[in-house]
C-alpha cells in the first residue's frame, strides 16, 4: 500500500508513480516510470533554463547599475568649451593660425557676436565680451590655472614653432615613476592658458575601490621643474 496511516511510503518505483502521477497508473510499469523519468527530466530543464534566465537578467541590471554609477547623466564625450574674448578677430587668428582649428557655420539666430572653431575632436565657441576694454587679461603664466591641455607629436617642434612665432611660454617637466612628461603653457590672446604636452607618455590608472584625491608631490614623488621663458 503506498500510504499507510496518512504518510506516504513509496517502497518502490510503482508505488511513487501513482502516489505523484495517479493518472499514469493505468498505464504499464515500465512505460509509466519512463514518461515519469522524462518529465522529471523536463522539469529540470525548465529550472535551469528559468535560473539562467534569472540569472542572465540579474547580471545584465548589475551591469546598468555599474554603468549608471559610473555614468549618471550619460555623457558620451565633450563637445565644446566656450571662451569669452575681448575681439573674436583676434581669437580667430589665434586658435586657427596658432593651434589648428578651422572656422565652422555658427547658427544665424544668435543676436551677440562670436564665431565656431573645431579640431581634434572638440569645439571652441568664442563669445565676444561687451565690455573689452574692462576685461581683465592674466598676464603671468601659472600652469596650476585653469586651461586646456593638446597632445602634440614633437615637443621640440612646438617650442621652436612659439619662438618663431613670439609667443612668451613656459616649460615644465613632471617625472613619475621614471617617466617624464613634458609640458609647455602660453596664453590666448585673451589669457586663456593653453598647455601642450607629450602626457600620453604616462600611463591613466584609475583608482579602482577608491575616492579621488589630490594627487600631493609627498605621496606620488613628484617633481616639476618650472622655468620661464621670455622672448
Amino acid at each position: 500500500d503506498c500510504v499507510t496511516q496518512g504518510v506516504p511510503l513509496f517502497p518502490n518505483f510503482s508505488c511513487l508513480i501513482q502516489f505523484r502521477f495517479p493518472c499514469l497508473a493505468l498505464l504499464p510499469s515500465s512505460l509509466a516510470i519512463l514518461l515519469v523519468r522524462l518529465i522529471s527530466r523536463r522539469k529540470n530543464l525548465v529550472l535551469i533554463s528559468i535560473w539562467s534566465v534569472f540569472v542572465l537578467g540579474f547580471g545584465v541590471f548589475l551591469a546598468k547599475m555599474k554603468e549608471s554609477m559610473a555614468n549618471p547623466l550619460h555623457l558620451k564625450s565633450l563637445n565644446h568649451i566656450s571662451l569669452v574674448c575681448r575681439s573674436v578677430e583676434e581669437s580667430i587668428d589665434f586658435y586657427q593660425n596658432v593651434l589648428g582649428f578651422f572656422p565652422i557655420r555658427r547658427p544665424g539666430s544668435f543676436n551677440f557676436d562670436g564665431a565656431w572653431l573645431f579640431g581634434y575632436g572638440i569645439g571652441i565657441h568664442l563669445l565676444q565680451t561687451e565690455d573689452p576694454d574692462n576685461t581683465p587679461k592674466k598676464t603671468e603664466i601659472n600652469p596650476k590655472d585653469n586651461h586646456i591641455s593638446f597632445q602634440c607629436e614633437s615637443m621640440s617642434a612646438v617650442e621652436k614653432k612659439l619662438k618663431e612665432m613670439g609667443i612668451t611660454y613656459v616649460r615644465a617637466m613632471v617625472e613619475e615613476g621614471g617617466i617624464h612628461v613634458d609640458q609647455i603653457f602660453f596664453h590666448d590672446p585673451d589669457g586663456f592658458m593653453i598647455e601642450i604636452c607629450n602626457c600620453d607618455n604616462l600611463p591613466v590608472v584609475p583608482l579602482a575601490g577608491e575616492m579621488a584625491r589630490p594627487c600631493l608631490r609627498v605621496n606620488l614623488q613628484m617633481m616639476q621643474q618650472i622655468r620661464v621663458v621670455h622672448q
